[in-house]
């Protein structure tokens, strides 16, 4: 990766060469710390690009080096305190990207960087805000708009199951219009979600033709499909439509996949 540096242009000898080996002392450190990470020493590595942040905190590099390093230490899902903590280091690092004048593709980075983190520490709307943010920099970049599903997804999943084991329901068993009390979650569930159900379906179809053989994004628009059906509960004709939908999508899904497969074993 090419370095920027911003020069100050002083009149005396001495000051001049301090400048240089502050910049040198730079470049060892961010070397150092690439060379550590090739070689999966990691702890090594963030050691050298933290160093090279406090050489020199104006230059990006090193600060989406360090964040990538928190980031993968990371581990989704897992609520201990130093695994927190990693990501919140992680954005702070990103963050300290964006912040400066970086180039276009480490800003993409960092804000898919933080994108990725939020989303995984189901902090949906922050996520959903850096997904768009990302999609703003680079609107050709399927994985923006598959993260957006993903977050609409989830959101309209979470809701409609909280509300289905309230009713004791199985879930394959269809809302009941007929029911009072089934009714009145349908139109509840209507209400809340069928703006981030049109969303979703939206925004992994974009991804799928930015991406043709996205097989996650299919399999995301399959059971997006699935939620828009299970909201269908006057509509039984609108309900097999989705319903058939969704399974053409499993289909295309595993034809990819398969396809894949066979590429990779082919390769070998």
């Amino acid at each position: 990766m090419l370095l920027t540096r911003r020069w100050m242009v002083t009149a005396t000898l001495v000051l001049s060469s301090v400048c240089a080996a502050h910049a040198q002392s730079f470049d060892t450190e961010l070397q150092l710390g690439v060379a550590a990470y090739r070689d999966s020493r990691y702890e090594e590595a963030m050691r050298h690009f933290r160093k090279a942040t406090e050489l020199d905190p104006s230059q990006a590099s090193a600060h989406l080096y360090l964040a990538t390093c928190y980031t993968n230490r990371y581990i989704p899902g897992v609520e201990s305190p130093d695994n927190l903590r990693d990501a919140a280091q992680a954005i702070e690092q990103y963050q300290r990207v964006l912040d400066l004048d970086a180039d276009r593709a480490s800003k993409i980075n960092s804000t898919k960087g933080v994108a990725y983190l939020y989303l995984n520490m189901k902090k949906f709307e922050d996520a959903k805000d850096y997904y768009w943010k990302a999609a703003a920099l680079d609107a050709k970049d399927p994985e923006n708009y598959y993260g957006i599903g993903v977050i609409d997804w989830t959101a309209c999943y979470s809701s409609r199951m909280g509300a289905r084991a309230k009713l004791e329901m199985a879930p394959g068993e269809n809302l009941d219009p007929k029911n009072a009390e089934q009714r009145k979650i349908c139109d509840d569930l209507k209400s809340r979600n069928a703006s981030a159900i049109e969303d979703g379906i939206d925004n992994l179809s974009k991804a799928i033709q930015l991406r043709p053989d996205y097989d996650d994004a299919m399999a995301y628009l399959n059971l997006m499909y699935r939620e828009r059906a299970d909201l269908e509960c006057d509509d039984m004709v609108a309900r097999a439509n989705d319903l058939r939908t969704a399974d053409e999508w499993v289909d295309k899904t595993l034809a990819v996949k398969k396809a894949k497969a066979n590429k990779a074993q082919s390769a070998k």
